[in-house]
């Protein structure tokens, strides 16, 4: 029997309008192979066509999870619930999602939902369960709708994932694991946006010192900057292994146990 494994497909790596709607890069969200579950977060637009490339099955999902309600993460999510339950004629997979995200001006279409097999809101301290996954979404996120960041536990590893949010000063207190991954919009701080910029994610990085940590998400700002050069940069200065996600990365947890 082969042993078990984690790992993390970057369906896309795009963030921000901009980058988003001229497709830049990918927007496909993140599809985590976690052992024998199969996890789809924040299915942006073109998720379906991006998990098609990769030759991933969406009928092995079990779960989509849902950071926030933006169109940059919950463009493809009716179609990958879709998708994910073959076309409504199976009762299969769970959905997470914030509660605005299901009823104020709602992205989850209401004929879809009796699809899965359970919606779950997301709340602020909660936990959760699929298979012999757990997460949890330690604290409510400074953006403009509700929001949340993950931290995963597998019976392999520990690792979070820090998504959309304004800085503050106790946001890394919240995330723990030998892999740290942070969306990273914008490359200089102070703009009216809440999205974190480099400098401050570097902040993040030094407090929690992770063994690796993954920069994705990125605006124009940081994409015309060259994140894979950033990344270097923030390696040298920080000593952790930082690296800049592109389209389709494939990353192996199994590298932070050497």
């Amino acid at each position: 029997m082969a042993e078990l494994s984690d790992t993390i497909t970057f369906l896309g790596t795009a963030g921000a309008r901009f980058v988003v709607i001229h497709q830049f890069l990918a927007s496909g969200g993140a599809w985590l192979n976690l052992g024998d579950t199969q996890i789809l977060l924040d299915p942006g637009p073109g998720s379906l066509v991006q998990v098609s490339r990769k030759k991933l099955d969406p009928a092995k999902l079990d779960a989509i999870l849902l950071s926030h309600k933006h169109l940059d993460h919950s463009g493809d999510i009716n179609i990958m619930i879709e998708a994910m339950t073959d076309g409504g004629t199976k009762k299969r997979g769970m959905v997470f999602a914030p509660a605005d995200a299901l009823d104020k001006d709602p992205v989850i279409l209401s004929y879809l939902r009796p699809y899965s097999q359970s919606i779950q809101v997301l709340t602020e301290g909660g936990s959760y369960t699929i298979k012999d996954v757990s997460f949890k979404t330690p604290v409510r996120h400074r953006h403009q709708v509700e929001t949340y960041g993950f931290v995963f536990q597998t019976p392999r590893h520990t690792f979070s994932w820090i998504t959309d949010t304004r800085y503050f000063d106790d946001l890394a207190h919240h995330y723990e694991g030998d892999l740290l991954i942070i969306n990273v919009v914008r490359l200089n701080p102070g703009a009216p946006l809440d999205h974190l910029s480099l400098p401050e994610a570097k902040s993040i990085i030094e407090k929690l010192r992770p063994r690796t940590a993954i920069l994705t998400h990125f605006g124009m700002t940081m994409w015309r900057a060259k994140p894979w050069e950033l990344a270097k940069k923030l390696s040298e200065e920080t000593g952790i292994s930082v690296i800049a996600a592109r389209d389709g990365l494939k990353f192996d947890l199994a590298q932070l146990d050497k």
